[in-house]
């Protein structure tokens, strides 16, 4: 299996396991992309979804805060919203599975690297320079999150969310790696009419003067 399925099959069991109770209210759903450790070695997603009631709770417990900024920040959202309700990805403690493929694909890719491989100053042969690491890091950082935009545009395409809740949503990604990057990639991720409301705030959307 590759990492890319293990992924995606993940991606459905979790959507299956959003309590039924709370289809007509859960009004998007979520994609937080976050590391461990903040290792760019060890990515994953957390997947959840935020209801009409809890956006509701947060504009009235926000003392003052924005519709916007309740119902759509990740710094406003439930558990359920921020944490998600299952993590997938390379965690060794949630998803082994997955991060032994992860591991496996990334040094078939020359991308896999130890701490141990770092220079140390002595230049041995074969050690990596910080910002080799860097590089690598980076690569795998950007492969995981294109990946994670992929995997919430099939659920458009094949009509995965329509068949779960009755209706399409949206996803909301949310990169912990790069904060500012929400609008790109749930822009890049989603029907545009599906996020009209979301996008309002990119600030990358604002007209000038």
């Amino acid at each position: 299996m590759t990492f890319r399925l293990h992924m995606e099959q993940a991606v459905l069991r979790t959507l299956a396991d959003f309590p039924r109770e709370l289809a007509s209210e859960i009004y998007a759903v979520t994609f937080r992309i976050d590391s461990v450790d903040q290792d760019p070695r060890f990515p994953y997603l957390a997947i959840g979804y935020n209801t009409e009631t809890e956006a509701a709770r947060a504009l009235a417990q926000g003392g003052g805060s924005e519709p916007w900024e309740s119902r759509w920040h990740y710094a406003h959202f439930p558990p359920s919203g921020l944490e998600g309700i299952r993590v997938v990805g390379h965690d060794p403690a949630h998803d082994p599975v997955g991060a032994g493929l992860h591991r496996s694909e990334a040094m078939a890719r020359g991308l896999w690297y130890e701490d141990e491989d770092a220079d140390t100053g002595d230049d041995p042969e074969g050690s990596l320079s910080e910002e080799e690491q860097d590089e690598r890091g980076e690569q795998l950082t950007e492969q995981f999150s294109e990946l994670c935009v992929d995997l919430a545009r099939q659920l458009h395409t094949d009509g995965r969310l329509v068949g779960i809740f009755g209706r399409p949503l949206p996803v909301i990604l949310y990169d912990m790696f790069d904060p500012e990057a929400m609008f790109a990639t749930t822009r890049a991720a989603n029907p545009p009419e599906l996020v009209t409301e979301f996008l309002s705030e990119d600030p990358e959307g604002q007209p000038l003067g």
